[in-house]
């Protein structure tokens, strides 16, 4: 089957399915599928496999793919029924209205004591929660028919877990079976059932995908929005269990402990450092607004109460009273799709939004959440990427803390999920987010509390203030951080139009950080060595030198050593500050492609 054989579904009777539903397509791609999906559409029919993974990066369309496959296998009579697999309850929903949009008539809400599906339905929709609960009943409706079970963000299945068992024993006998994800990794080493893998040159096995494509083409191809990270620190203060009062600059904590205690304090509503980013992500919504009149905001929060909290706080700043979003409201997806279809600036949400919950209007977001994996991150990310038109650029407020810096750095890094690492006795785990990955769509249906892990050390947050440390994109990092806010950088930085691609965020950012150097006054060297100074510039070093490091693959002392061939001088903890700000220049040159 060439591309030119490819079927075009929703014509006639049904409205047509866009290239990434549930808006419309991304520019220059109505009303045709996307490049990527064609290609997969192609090895798909071409190799008729009962088992297919694709993996796309959140907002390229996974869920148009899997039901053009689906339609054309109704067509060809391979299958006459099919059942869809998600995480949530609103999932279900937003499967059954796309499902709708070309003729396959899904019900949403097939509960398990109903036993048999519905007359005049072809399929239904179901979360793992539901199949783990009956695995045996959903078997026996596999078996009556020719069944297609697509299984969206497959990576929550993993065999240790009762998810995970329960769609092995319910679908073993089905006809075909289609995976989907946008992040094929977990945090543990749990294999996810009907996945292939692979060893690989160290030995370790690997999943492995019959279809991939990444943030970085997806990027190039326009299909999804670059995004900004705007990160801000600031000065900490707490008192500990002890009583001891202690004080640090976020994300410059020595140990482990420390950074996590000044993030949990940045994040406590009663402080000031959430109420500044919060207001100045409403400036950058304003901003974004001028160019995208429908543009929204989203903050992401860790629990119910700061939930609670933050939205009060965004009342009192913008004069609106926001969307909150609570996973044990029984309205909770009629007030997300209310506010998809609406014009109102924010919605405020504790983790059931992070992931497949599509509302494209979303430009802006606040990650005000303590959870630092890769895959919440990504999924997390992954609600502000998703493009409707050329020019749209996602941003998104972060503390500048050095797991979500470093996340931020890699967005294009691609992972499979691996197999064989170390377990969790033999590795080094991260007290904010132990187990965060097994658990986040169980925990997200039902009553948030305060984190376990973040009580353990108990401590009563004293104060906090903001302070702008800059922006990072496309694995550089700009400004030079501790700058006041209000600062005219900061203004400068947050008043970036809302229609740029990718090549002019980049050049705009390049400027204004040159702009913004020449305008500081000339200064003698000083008498005596700068510590601070030092310290933030090693530091600052060190993440850019990772960040390449993800890039291109290469060893970080190999990096270091190139830059020092280059630049001269000698190792960096003997460096000079003019040294040290040369290779980070050099650094530069080599993200944006310079020699």
């Amino acid at each position: 089957m060439n591309e030119s054989q490819l079927p075009l579904f929703g014509e006639g009777s049904n409205p047509p399915l866009p290239p990434a539903y549930p808006d419309r397509a991304a520019w220059g791609t109505a009303p045709k599928l996307r490049a990527w999906q064609a290609e997969a559409m192609t090895k798909y029919f071409n190799e008729n496999p009962r088992d297919f993974m694709a993996v796309a990066t959140p907002g390229a369309g996974k869920t148009t793919f899997a039901l053009t496959v689906a339609k054309e296998l109704f067509n060809r009579g391979t299958i006459n029924r099919m059942t869809v697999v998600a995480p949530t309850d609103h999932l279900k929903r937003q499967w059954a209205d796309a499902a709708a949009r070309v003729g396959i008539s899904i019900d949403p809400n097939f509960k398990n004591s109903d036993g048999t599906m519905g007359r005049g339905y072809q399929g239904v929709a179901l979360t793992y929660a539901q199949v783990a609960n009956k695995p045996m009943l959903h078997r026996a409706r596999t078996e009556n028919g020719r069944t297609l079970v697509i299984m969206d963000e497959i990576h929550h299945a993993g065999d240790s877990l009762s998810w995970g068992d329960g769609l092995r024993e319910a679908f073993e006998p089905a006809t075909r079976r289609l995976a989907l994800t946008g992040t094929p990794f977990r945090s543990d080493t749990a294999a996810i059932p009907f996945v292939q893998y692979e060893e690989d040159a160290d030995g370790i096995r690997r999943s492995k995908s019959d279809y991939s494509y990444g943030y970085g083409p997806a990027l190039k191809d326009h299909v999804v929005r670059p995004v900004i990270f705007m990160a801000y620190s600031g000065q900490m203060r707490w008192r500990t269990s002890a009583g001891e009062e202690m004080a640090a600059n976020l994300g410059e904590g020595f140990t482990k402990d420390v950074t996590a205690q000044a993030w949990r304090t940045a994040l406590n509503p009663e402080g000031e450092w959430i109420p500044t980013v919060l207001a100045a992500a409403d400036k950058r919504l304003t901003e974004v607004r001028r160019t995208v009149p429908d543009a929204g905001g989203l903050v992401i929060a860790t629990d119910h109460a700061d939930a609670r909290a933050y939205a009060k706080q965004l009342q009192k700043i913008t004069g609106e009273k926001p969307a909150l979003i609570l996973s044990d409201d029984k309205e909770a997806s009629n007030n997300i799709e209310e506010f998809s279809a609406g014009l109102a600036r924010w919605m405020v949400a504790v983790r059931m939004v992070s992931e497949g919950v599509d509302v494209p209007r979303l430009a802006v977001g606040v990650y005000a959440t303590s959870t630092s994996t890769p895959l919440f991150f990504a999924q997390a990310i992954g609600r502000f990427v998703r493009s409707r038109k050329r020019g749209e650029t996602a941003s998104v407020f972060l503390p500048s803390v050095p797991q979500l810096m470093m996340l931020a750095n890699e967005m294009e890094t691609e992972r499979d999920h691996a197999l064989d690492r170390k377990g969790a006795t033999d590795e080094v785990i991260d007290p904010l987010n132990e187990g965060l990955d097994d658990h986040l769509i169980e925990e997200a249906n039902k009553e948030e509390v305060v984190s376990d892990q973040l009580t353990r050390g108990k401590f009563e947050a004293i104060g906090s203030q903001a302070s702008f440390h800059g922006v990072l994109f496309d694995g550089a990092e700009f400004s030079t951080g501790g700058l006041e806010i209000g600062s005219d950088e900061e203004q400068d930085f947050l008043g970036i139009p809302g229609l740029l691609d990718a090549d002019q965020v980049g050049t705009l950012l390049r400027a204004r950080q040159q702009d913004h150097a020449s305008r500081r006054p000339a200064s003698a060297a000083p008498q005596v060595v700068d510590h601070r100074q030092l310290k933030d510039l090693r530091n600052k070093l060190a993440k850019n030198v990772a960040a390449w490091a993800a890039r291109t693959g290469k060893p970080h002392g190999s990096i270091h050593n190139e830059l020092r061939r280059i630049c001269g001088g000698p190792a960096v903890a003997q460096a000079s500050a003019e040294q040290l700000q040369a290779r980070l220049d050099k650094l530069q040159d080599w993200f944006v492609g310079r020699k």
